[in-house]
């Protein structure tokens, strides 16, 4: 089993999105702004390749969006899924499965692209589409917090492709990963657990989206459940210290992967590495 990081998207984020309640003046000592408040992000999306199969985790935001929305994002145009996984050796045709751990824009926009006439098409054309079914009603009907962040093309072509299909609840999803779900976030959010006889690493989506994240009062304001969020992270954190979990971070700009750690003041992020140097997954 190969896994593979995919940079889908690079981009900049305000830091009081990121990080909820806590003051700049306490989060900024571990994570770098810019004059603007501004935060470096990306999309790093995790190919998983068994040979039998190409799992691609999350899909970034794709290019289906007016140029003014990038913008606002101050997307950097050099950086895409395609290219990233060309640079990799590998093709959209030669994904199997995209697991989507939600269906927020910036997660599930490259899942489908514009064709030649216009018209939203697949970007995996082999692929099949995973979401959970709980993420699915949700985005359908969408909250007044969270609808700027569910966009119909993004959701009906998947589905009415015939290719998309329901995650009901944890589960193995092949030997090796398995899934579960958080709701902090948002409903239903998938959390895959890539494992192997020597370790297990965690794709934390937008469960945990960077190492500067691990702590727990450090919630983005965009979590529709802050204290569900609180409560499900420090559960989790427990058992990535007790099970020596790597946790493999989708948005952190600096950091690819670490190992978390208590504290006299908590839980913190640990040794930080790449997820090259960990041999014989």
């Amino acid at each position: 089993m190969k896994l593979i990081p995919i940079i889908a998207d690079a981009w900049k984020m305000d830091g009081g999105v990121a990080f909820g309640v806590v003051p700049k003046s306490i989060w900024q000592k571990i994570y770098p702004t810019d004059e603007n408040n501004l935060l470096n992000i990306v999309d790093r999306c995790l190919l998983i390749d068994t040979v039998e199969r190409r799992i691609l985790i999350d899909a970034g935001m794709g290019r289906k969006r007016i140029d003014k929305y990038y913008h606002h994002r101050y997307l950097d145009s050099a950086v895409s899924l395609e290219k990233s996984l060309a640079e990799k050796g590998y093709q959209p045709g030669d994904i199997t499965d995209v697991m989507l751990t939600h269906l927020h824009d910036d997660h599930v926009g490259g899942a489908t692209k514009l064709n030649e006439s216009g018209e939203v098409s697949l970007a995996f054309p082999n692929a099949t589409y995973w979401c959970s079914e709980a993420q699915w009603g949700w985005a359908i009907h969408p909250n007044k917090r969270e609808a700027a962040s569910y966009f119909p093309d993004n959701l009906w072509p998947l589905h009415d492709s015939g290719r998309l299909k329901f995650i009901e609840s944890d589960c193995e999803f092949i030997p090796g990963i398995d899934l579960r779900m958080y709701n902090g976030h948002t409903i239903g959010q998938i959390i895959p657990f890539i494992k192997s006889a020597n370790r297990t690493i965690v794709y934390m989506g937008d469960f945990v989206a960077t190492a500067a994240n691990i702590p727990i009062p450090y919630i983005p304001a965009v979590d529709i459940q802050p204290l569900v969020s609180m409560d499900e992270k420090s559960e989790f954190l427990a058992e990535a210290i007790r099970e020596d979990y790597t946790l493999f971070f989708e948005h952190d700009f600096y950091n690819e992967c670490c190992k978390v750690i208590e504290t006299p003041k908590g839980f913190s992020s640990g040794k930080k590495f790449k997820i090259s140097e960990i041999a014989n997954f």
